[in-house]
């Protein structure tokens, strides 16, 4: 009876304690700064249901926020995960090794994970050195180690067929000129941090964004010279949220994961980058939803016959799909550009600066930032051949022409800027509450209320 007494008096003073708590704070609230149990903050609590930050149209499109944001997550992420990791679409030719044309390059590589090696040929499988095989369904694993640092170079170009060899006219390199190319395999050169750091780094988007974008102020921009400057820096946001998302946290442990803060720092903090984020997303799902007829019937043939199908069928899916259609039809207006009599030599000017932008990825000290620059610039300018025409003048009638190259870059590029419009929806809120101090990591007890909160749950601990 004493010890059920006892018992029953402990529990009498922790809810008298508890009673307290309430009646302290609820005093306390209306004269004084909101309290957190877990730190100091002057800032309400905003933890109680997640708000969407960007809401109505998208700037220069025809879509909406919250509706990219559910077209990706439910339809185009989903597909685009699956088809990127086909024998087709998970080989890139590139070329890696090229002389900077604007300065000596001086770009030094911290990691391994910055540059890519070249496997031996007796880590191959036979029908790859065989051109009339096909393409082999097992990754390869480089013999020196790190599968992330492993690229395929052996694949003979005839390994593929069916596609028209014709030079994009919005990019630098020659695509028809196959002596200096490489192919990749960029299933094992995932885009991620690198090391790749410094004043070499910085110089490529300073030149990217000084010597290629107007000088003058954005509301002095035309549309035309507006949708360049926001086309490479919705690029730049989504690179950095890569690095970001898969960021080397610890070289001793070799330990990846998330930097939340690098990506705010670098994309979060700035609305305009994560708007021109979205933009760049929808610019280019237009590109392929534009293409769509020509996409649907081309030869996606490696000698598998079985993934070669399904590959087919995984593109089918992704620019047919219903629910695309009916949310968002016509993701960017092209047809209101170039109008005038500026129209053409306006499209001339901003076809030679997206060219230089082209022309400066061979300036990029890192291998696999180079690869990943590439191929991306390559994809945006597919995007660009496809609404804008091939040669650059106004010529409505022209029949399009893509080569394998050019289509395994845009789907490439598509599902970068997929998969960086989810990890920004995913984790931007709780990354930017916890960075501008809304929530805090839980520390000692700093004042009274909390002092006395932690008692209260001391005293129910050890009474239990």
């Amino acid at each position: 009876m004493a010890g059920e007494k006892g018992k029953t008096k402990r529990w009498g003073w922790a809810v008298g304690a508890l009673i307290a708590v309430f009646v302290a704070v609820a005093m306390t609230s209306r004269t004084a700064p909101k309290i957190s149990f877990f730190g100091r903050s002057n800032k309400p609590c905003n933890c109680t249901q997640e708000t969407h930050k960007y809401s109505g149209i998208v700037e220069d499109c025809c879509c909406d926020y919250e509706t990219v944001d559910h077209i990706n997550k439910e339809v185009l992420h989903p597909s685009l995960q699956e088809l990127v990791k086909t024998p087709f679409f998970r080989y890139f030719k590139v070329k890696l090794w090229c002389d900077c044309p604007f300065w000596p390059d001086d770009g030094m590589c911290r990691l391994r994970d910055c540059s890519v090696c070249e496997c031996p040929d007796s880590e191959f499988p036979e029908s790859f050195k065989k051109p009339h095989h096909g393409l082999p369904l097992d990754d390869l694993v480089c013999q020196e180690g790190k599968p992330e640092a492993a690229v395929d170079r052996t694949l003979d170009k005839k390994a593929f067929r069916g596609w028209t060899e014709i030079d994009n006219p919005w990019t630098n390199d020659d695509e028809t000129d196959n002596a200096e190319m490489t192919y990749v395999n960029l299933q094992l050169n995932p885009e991620r941090y690198t090391g790749y750091t410094g004043p070499s780094a910085r110089r490529i988007w300073d030149a990217v964004y000084a010597e290629n974008c107007p000088k003058y102020p954005s509301e002095e921009l035309c549309a035309e010279e507006r949708i360049l400057y926001k086309l490479i820096s919705g690029l730049h946001s989504s690179i950095s949220v890569h690095i970001a998302s898969d960021y080397l946290l610890d070289e001793t442990t070799q330990m990846w994961g998330s930097n939340l803060p690098l990506m705010y720092d670098r994309v979060l903090r700035y609305p305009d980058r994560v708007r021109n984020l979205y933009f760049t997303f929808l610019f280019v799902l237009r590109a392929v939803t534009k293409a769509a007829d020509y996409l649907e019937h081309a030869e996606y043939d490696t000698g598998n016959l079985n993934e070669d199908l399904k590959t087919q069928s995984l593109v089918r899916q992704l620019l047919y799909n219903p629910n695309l259609q009916a949310a968002c039809p016509v993701p960017f207006d092209e047809a209101k550009l170039w109008k005038g009599q500026r129209g053409p030599e306006l499209k001339q000017k901003i076809q030679n600066q997206f060219r230089n932008i082209s022309a400066l990825m061979d300036c990029v000290g890192c291998e696999k930032c180079r690869l990943w620059g590439k191929l991306q610039v390559l994809g945006l300018g597919t995007a660009l051949k496809i609404l804008f025409s091939v040669d650059g003048q106004q010529n409505t009638d022209q029949t399009l022409h893509l080569q394998r190259n050019e289509v395994i870059a845009l789907m490439n590029l598509l599902n970068r800027l997929s998969e960086s419009l989810k990890f920004v929806n995913e984790m931007g809120p709780s990354t930017e509450r916890l960075v501008e101090g809304q929530i805090s990591p839980p520390t000692a007890p700093s004042c009274p209320i909390q002092r006395m909160w932690a008692s209260l749950k001391s005293r129910y601990a050890t009474s239990c």
